[in-house]
């Protein structure tokens, strides 16, 4: 039996990570970065999503978050994901996206989830760790905005666009958030 990570504490900050099924390298795309951006966006706006740290990497998500006073976190990443699999399968149709065999894939790993509509983009879950230490923080910091560093992306974690590294040295990113 696994040992399943949960939520316990609703204005805490957790580090998450989501990951595409079969670590598919789906936002190499422009087309499909963008909706996750705007999603995140969304949720900062509309439903109490609190961002501190993210990095979109080809194939997953890492984020630092929390929820506003009276929201809940769960209810949020289950809304984001549920609504980006549909977009960005969808999205993958209406661009011509090359690598069709995507689509393929997405459709294989529904058949096999029970839970699952036409295409399961996500794996399950999102392997929420409670940020309770100052060290612990700082590490997932700099763990979040070297990942694209250290997989040969960028030299610097400040040129890689799709994280909050130019944020936090004091440039704009894509996404507003809150500093740690």
């Amino acid at each position: 039996m696994g040992f399943k990570y949960k939520v316990a504490d609703d204005n805490g900050i957790y580090f998450i990570t989501t990951t595409v099924v079969n670590w598919i390298d789906v936002f190499t795309r422009k087309e499909l970065a963008e909706v996750v951006i705007e999603s995140l966006k969304y949720c900062q706006k509309e439903k109490g999503l609190i961002i501190y740290a993210w990095c979109l990497m080809p194939s997953h998500l890492h984020m630092m978050v929390s929820a506003e006073e009276g929201k809940n976190l769960p209810d949020i990443i289950r809304d984001f994901k549920k609504f980006t699999s549909r977009k960005i399968t969808s999205t993958i149709k209406e661009i011509n996206e090359s690598r069709e065999w995507m689509l393929n894939k997405f459709s294989f790993a529904a058949k096999i989830h029970a839970k699952s509509d036409e295409y399961k983009f996500w794996q399950d879950g999102y392997h929420p760790i409670s940020v309770e230490t100052n060290l612990f923080k700082e590490q997932k910091l700099d763990y979040i905005h070297n990942n694209p560093v250290e997989a040969g992306i960028v030299y610097e974690p400040e040129h890689y666009v799709y994280s909050s590294a130019i944020n936090y040295s004091e440039g704009m990113g894509l996404i507003e958030v809150v500093y740690l």
